[in-house]
């Protein structure tokens, strides 16, 4: 049946259409939203595609933009740590600037009558959309719950758009290749990693992003190490077992700005020098990271811009803009804690 659709496939979206009509989608938006403003022409050769690939708008996604109250869910899990703290604040800021309220719902334990609650509770507030941050991989199951029921963006590193699920986030294994790659031009061939948790989408991006850019400069991977968590004393726990190697690392690339902390303080501890000895990047740059001792290179994550991308995304859904992800590039911040090797 050449004209059923397939158990599973995607389905087309705003953009399907326009390429399929050779117009932009914003002519494609036009028809939709408002047709007396599109050349007649036009308009029937975009509703042809229309027809032709079977294209049908998202009606719960299309209250957003025609029956909005200004009220936009934000769920987190509820960490202090920087990476979330940061996404959820450039969230509420975005929401802000295009006149949205926000009402935030911390779930840190994602159990089925977890998610139910908190649906309820953006349900009976008239939410007209939901921005998730998910960090880990059972915060982004249990958001499948919620996207069954109103327009949904999931903010992530790890996750590939699915039916329904609309992501933006920022891209942790380019961030993780530029680090790497900062080293590797700066003469480093022994370049180890001390990693976040591994249940953490981001630590795994940037596990992957750090073999990647070895593996294109034809170098091997030292030991990777595990840090518990994502603070300075993690950083420095991990740094004791690094130290126990029989063969030092010229440089490390440490999975975020405090685990780099740590990792500094223990080797200035053992008598090493940064970046005499050994050099060191961090991921993040966090506030104080232009003050560490000696000041951080390190990654840049652009918050406010992946806040913007969310917010816009979520705004988008209701003219079929769903599986096009949005991931933000990161910047390397150039400081003292790494030295060129002859």
């Amino acid at each position: 049946m050449s004209g059923a659709k397939r158990k599973g496939a995607r389905r087309p979206s705003m953009v399907d259409v326009a390429k399929h009509a050779g117009v932009s989608h914003q002519s494609v938006s036009r028809v939709l939203n408002t047709p007396e403003a599109v050349l007649p022409d036009t308009r029937e050769r975009i509703e042809r595609s229309m027809a032709a690939l079977g294209y049908r708008r998202n009606s719960q996604a299309r209250a957003l933009k025609t029956q909005s109250n200004g009220l936009i869910g934000v769920v987190g899990q509820g960490d202090t740590d920087f990476g979330p703290t940061r996404m959820t604040w450039a969230i509420e800021n975005a929401a802000r600037q295009r006149g949205y309220a926000t009402a935030l719902s911390v779930v840190r334990d994602p159990r089925p009558e977890t998610i139910d609650s908190t649906l309820d509770f953006f349900l009976s507030h008239g939410i007209d959309g939901i921005v998730v941050i998910t960090p880990v991989p059972a915060l982004a199951e249990a958001a499948k719950q919620l996207s069954t029921r109103l327009p949904l963006v999931l903010v992530t590193s790890g996750l590939w758009p699915a039916d329904n699920m609309n992501v933006a986030g920022i891209d942790q294994e380019l961030g993780a290749r530029r680090a790497t790659q900062h080293l590797i031009d700066r003469g480093h061939r022994s370049i180890a990693h001390i990693a976040g948790p591994m249940d953490w989408f981001d630590a795994r991006g940037r596990v992957v992003g750090w073999r990647q850019a070895l593996a294109v400069a034809d170098l091997s991977a030292p030991q990777m190490i595990r840090a518990g968590g994502w603070t300075a004393e993690a950083g420095y726990e991990a740094a004791q077992r690094l130290l126990e190697v029989d063969e030092l690392p010229d440089a490390v690339f440490a999975a975020n700005d405090f685990i780099a902390l740590g990792l500094i303080r223990a080797l200035q501890e053992h008598g090493l020098s940064v970046p005499d000895d050994i050099s060191v990047v961090g991921f993040d740059d966090v506030d104080a990271a232009g003050y560490f001792s000696p000041p951080l290179t390190t990654v840049r994550q652009p918050f406010e811009e992946a806040g913007w991308a969310a917010l816009e995304l979520l705004l988008d859904v209701s003219d079929g803009l769903t599986h096009v992800p949005n991931f933000i590039s990161p910047e390397l911040i150039e400081r003292g804690s790494t030295a060129f090797r002859s």
